[in-house]
């Protein structure tokens, strides 16, 4: 008779951290729901979830693709554009975010805005366009290109550290086999640097919508700034944010489980 090993229960196999996280999740959606106070300031900061989910979402894409750019800059052959890269990735990352939103929003808005009439200005003489105007340049835009500017640094790195990662004996053997630069990054390279990429990337993604919160100091409507004035008008500051938290929290953690869930089908994967 062979020993089989008893399987532990789903329950003893369940991290406590996570039961824990349900517990809290619970108690705040019955407060939300049986408590009409909670269920009030809820529905007031929900507006505020779109244009968080809307600003996050924009800047995370639009700094992954500038992100990725500025990592194929960094890994080039091309001093040139490796210095360029370079000086770019330390001179970002060494700017508090809140500063850089407020330099974007009050200092490059108007500068923009003025090399925009300056470019286009022989269509408006002909009145073909209307110039452009600085309160005509919305701050969710400024919000979301800052946070673009911003995070694109960061993802950089972390795109360079993936493609450095893949053996340099793989890249020669593609080459070898005569595939071009591009093929060669698009069937060897990339594919296993994704594995190294995918887990920062997901952090990066989780740490955005929290930073997003910083775009309330533009006076952007979004969960925070909506909280503000919730809590300052009704006094109810331990009630309003509370549901400020609890909203921020389940996007944080519901993306951070995604993040988990999709190492673990990666790590599957590269194990069979």
């Amino acid at each position: 008779m062979t020993y089989r090993p008893r399987r532990p229960s789903v329950l003893a196999r369940m991290p406590w951290w996570l039961l824990a996280i349900g517990l809290l999740f619970v108690l705040g959606l019955w407060a939300i729901t049986s408590n009409q106070t909670y269920a009030t300031i809820f529905r007031t900061l929900s507006g505020g979830v779109v244009t968080t989910l809307w600003v996050t979402i924009l800047a995370f894409v639009s700094a992954t693709v500038l992100g990725l750019l500025i990592a194929l800059a960094r890994t080039s052959g091309n001093r040139v554009l490796r210095e360029i890269a370079t000086f770019y990735v330390e001179i970002i990352r060494g700017v508090p975010i809140l500063v850089f939103l407020f330099y974007i929003a009050f200092v490059a808005a108007p500068a923009m805005v003025a090399g925009f009439n300056w470019a286009l200005a022989p269509l408006i003489d002909w009145g073909w366009i209307a110039p452009a105007t600085v309160r005509g340049f919305d701050f969710v835009w400024r919000a979301i290109f800052a946070l673009t500017i911003c995070y694109s640094a960061f993802i950089a790195e972390i795109f360079r550290a993936g493609i450095e990662a893949v053996g340099r004996g793989q890249i020669e053997a593609a080459r070898s086999l005569g595939l071009g630069r591009w093929h060669c990054f698009r069937l060897v390279i990339f594919p296993q640097a994704l594995r190294t990429i995918l887990p920062p990337l997901g952090n990066d993604f989780v740490s955005m919508v929290k930073d997003s919160a910083l775009v309330s100091a533009l006076g952007v409507q979004d969960i925070t700034q909506l909280g503000k004035l919730s809590a300052s008008s009704s006094f109810l500051f331990f009630e309003t944010y509370n549901v400020v938290a609890f909203l921020y929290l389940t996007m944080t953690i519901s993306l951070s489980l995604l993040v988990r869930w999709l190492e673990r089908v990666m790590d599957g994967r590269a194990g069979r």
